[in-house]
């Protein structure tokens, strides 16, 4: 169907923040294509300031979750004072569904029927072709450009080219002297979590063999598991900083050498900031959640159970991570590092 020169666009992809990191690649495509456009972005509280980095996205909607009924009333006051031409769900659920619904833009576009969950499709008009599940889920986005007639892109900017690491990192990490790898300390998910001596193993390994300093990063909940590293190895030539703010987060990202931990939002994101990332896989399929550009960075045990997708390992072992060795996860971080 033909476009405007100055549709108004909204992507509603509240979600993870591996989620709208990916999604944040779409943004400079669309405006490449689609000069004359204005795109608005709905997201919740946890992951706007992430998405208000991106210099080409015009508005930001936040969904405040946490407030419930109230939250719902307040966005559809501010849904109903805006006039979408388009809206891009890549959420594909229930409530990203009901919210495009409200946006009441007049092509809603949303994921085909057999990959949606939860009725989705009942609140959009219209939906992209039928893909694979262990289609890379950023290239599943992209089938929404592909959907606009915008052709395929050679490559992705995230829009963080323009991001000053040094008003934004902690001055711990601006006083490192090398050049630093960041490790990523867990996940949302049990299952995806590497073992405890493994990690220290790799710490050793990159502090005394690569000569590299470390800066641990995570959520909160990964603090106390990082702080007993930090008192296990050479604490002098480590940094804990798990739980730290998301945009700190994203700076520590950019100014890394490589990262390297499993499955997780900030890997997607330091893939968004331009930095390798060392995938550990477990549970999830690496063809489907590889971070951008970082295919050649995967590490995994390949065991006939793997990948489950289940937040616990339905076996009780979880061999699918204690079996990743150190030895392999240094090797990645060396081809990382273009050695």
């Amino acid at each position: 169907m033909p476009i405007s020169s100055k549709p108004s666009i909204l992507i509603i992809l509240m979600g993870s923040l591996g989620d709208v990191a990916r999604g944040l690649g779409l943004v400079a495509h669309i405006k490449a294509h689609l000069p004359g456009s204005r795109i608005t972005w709905l997201v919740e509280p946890k992951c706007s300031d992430l998405v208000g980095l991106h210099p080409q996205i015009d508005r930001i909607i936040e969904f405040k979750r946490k407030r419930s009924v109230a939250a719902m009333w307040e966005l559809y006051q501010k849904l109903q004072k805006e006039r979408f031409d388009i809206t891009l769900d890549l959420q594909r659920h229930l409530k990203s569904g009901f919210f495009s619904l409200l946006s009441r833009a007049k092509r809603r576009i949303g994921f085909h029927r057999k990959n949606a969950k939860e009725l989705n499709w009942l609140f959009n008009n219209e939906s992209i072709p039928h893909c694979h599940e262990n289609l890379p889920k950023l290239d599943h986005y992209l089938k929404f450009t592909e959907h606009l007639g915008l052709p395929e892109p050679g490559s992705l900017d995230f829009g963080f080219k323009g991001l000053d690491v040094n008003q934004l990192v902690p001055p711990a990490v601006v006083a490192i002297k090398n050049s630093f790898i960041a490790v990523v300390m867990g996940s949302s998910w049990e299952s995806k979590d590497w073992n405890f001596d493994s990690y220290c193993n790799l710490a050793e390994h990159i502090i005394k063999n690569l000569n590299r300093p470390i800066v641990l990063l995570g959520g909160s909940d990964q603090w106390t598991v990082a702080e007993k590293l930090v008192k296990n190895t050479d604490a002098s030539n480590i940094i804990n900083l798990t739980g730290n703010p998301l945009l700190e987060l994203t700076a520590v990202l950019k100014a890394a050498a490589a990262a390297v931990g499993p499955d997780s939002g900030p890997g997607h994101l330091a893939a968004a900031v331009g930095t390798p990332y060392v995938t550990l896989f477990g549970p999830t399929p690496a063809e489907r959640h590889v971070p951008y550009g970082c295919d050649h960075l995967i590490v995994q045990a390949n065991l006939s159970c793997a990948p489950c997708y289940q937040k616990q390992c339905p076996e009780g072992h979880v061999r699918c991570m204690e079996g990743i060795e150190v030895d392999d996860v240094l090797a990645k971080i060396d081809q990382a590092l273009g050695k």
